[in-house]
């Protein structure tokens, strides 16, 4: 049997044209040898995603084990600018295999173009429900038909706090929203303050703000209500959105309870903005955010002994502790018999228990077995992604630009910065009303 390379990574570089209206893309390939050999004996999957560097050295090792037991192998193609590439490829009728999106957005498009392959006709589907919550499965589907596995997730339903300056303090972890906003008054009232929050992130100013919107609005109107506010079904007046933002400036709009007060939220880069956690005596006591905001703690700081998370708590009890979050989907162009294997396999516990265990991975199959992961705070957050009843993606991902990455946005900004929240949600509504035409 022929022996050869099983990896080829190529990375795809984007030069945007000025001087035109829509960018035309420059494909530069750079082949990188990747020093493991196994057989190949039965062709190449070809794979378009995003990750690089530590990730994309990660799947490469989550896929060694399929390539030396089928003879298939993967090309990874990796670029800057996934939508413009998976466009042009599939405008030109050169689709790879496989793509891993980094949300479903672009797969609802593609499915409606009719260019994807449904996966349910060759999937056991009977382990899929077991391995995957409900709300995955829809979530990879349209229209009833499922078009691609989550694989890699972010939990964005986090509240991060330092253990040790809650013992000092004699502060209790809060379960219920009426305890948060008791601990943040009892902070208060100490002379402290309970809160961190940065807005600020250059061009995507803002963003922060909208998880939080987003986390409240599903533990105050629920999944349903939620999905209604994505496609525009209700308008951003409505008194379900409202009350999302009114509980978000509860906390963001209070001098008293953000570090630096509003013009600190403001000012405050959203990577430096959990760093008082760790200073002495604590400049603040808790700040929200997402898994990996903790690539941007100080060096040498310990899980579960300098820095610790509880669940963003539940509001409305009917609605439980959702989680919010993203996750990379993978889905399928060329309905290969290689194609179909490698799609089982990257949706079977056995890659994403490797990943798992090297860090920086939480996987929603219940399969993947909790004692793989390498610390208990990464087991705690798995733990919840596989055992909420409902998750949801960030909202402002999947709106459109115009909305998602523009008015809401800048509408944060402004309500922090001290407008009126009314005239804020219909400037939104406004946008919202062009954009989802």
């Amino acid at each position: 049997m022929k022996r050869s390379i099983w990896l080829l990574s190529i990375i795809v570089v984007l030069n945007m044209v000025a001087a035109c209206a829509t960018p035309t893309p420059q494909v530069i390939k750079e082949t990188v040898v990747v020093t493991k050999e196994v057989p190949v004996s039965r062709g190449v999957v070809t794979v378009l995603g995003v990750w690089g560097g530590d990730e994309l050295a990660a799947f490469q090792e989550a896929v060694f084990p399929f390539t030396e037991e089928t003879g298939i192998g993967m090309a990874f193609e990796g670029t800057r600018d996934l939508p413009a590439v998976l466009t042009t490829r599939v405008e030109a009728g050169n689709p790879p295999d496989l793509a891993i999106l980094p949300n479903p957005g672009q797969m609802y498009e593609l499915a409606e173009r009719g260019v994807l392959v449904d996966i349910s006709t060759f999937m056991d589907m009977e382990q899929l429900r077991k391995d995957y919550a409900k709300s995955w499965l829809d979530l990879a589907s349209y229209k009833g038909t499922l078009y691609g596995v989550f694989y890699k997730v972010a939990n964005k339903s986090l509240v991060w706090y330092n253990p040790k300056a809650f013992k000092a303090a004699g502060y209790t972890v809060p379960t219920t929203w009426e305890e948060l906003i008791a601990l943040s008054d009892k902070i208060v009232a100490d002379g402290k303050v309970p809160w961190c929050i940065g807005l600020e992130s250059g061009a995507a100013s803002g963003w922060p703000g909208t998880d939080w919107i987003e986390d409240i609005m599903l533990r105050t109107a629920g999944p349903e209500v939620y999905d209604k506010w994505v496609a525009h079904e209700i308008p951003w007046t409505d008194p379900a959105i409202k009350k999302a933002w009114e509980l978000f400036g509860q906390i963001a709009t209070n001098d008293k309870y953000v570090y630096g007060g509003r013009t600190g939220v403001l000012a405050t880069n959203f990577g430096d903005s959990p760093l008082p956690l760790f200073s002495s005596p604590p400049g603040c006591y808790m700040h929200r955010q997402a898994s990996f905001i903790t690539g941007f703690f100080p060096e040498g700081l310990v899980a579960g002994e300098d820095y610790d998370f509880f669940p963003f708590p539940p509001i409305d009890p009917k609605w439980g502790t959702p989680v919010l979050g993203g996750a990379d989907l993978i889905v399928m162009f060329n309905d290969t018999p290689e194609a179909r294997e490698l799609m089982k396999y990257l949706a079977s516990p056995k890659p994403q228990e490797i990943w798992a265990a090297k860090g920086g991975f939480l996987s929603p199959n219940k399969r993947v077995s909790l004692d793989v992961y390498p610390d208990d705070l990464t087991r705690k957050m798995a733990k919840m992604v596989v055992e909420a009843e409902v998750f949801r993606f960030d909202a402002s991902d999947l709106m459109p630009a115009a909305v998602g990455s523009g008015s809401f946005w800048k509408g944060v900004l402004d309500y922090v910065g001290g407008k009126d929240l009314d005239a804020v949600l219909r400037d939104i509504e406004a946008s919202a009303v062009e954009a989802y035409k």
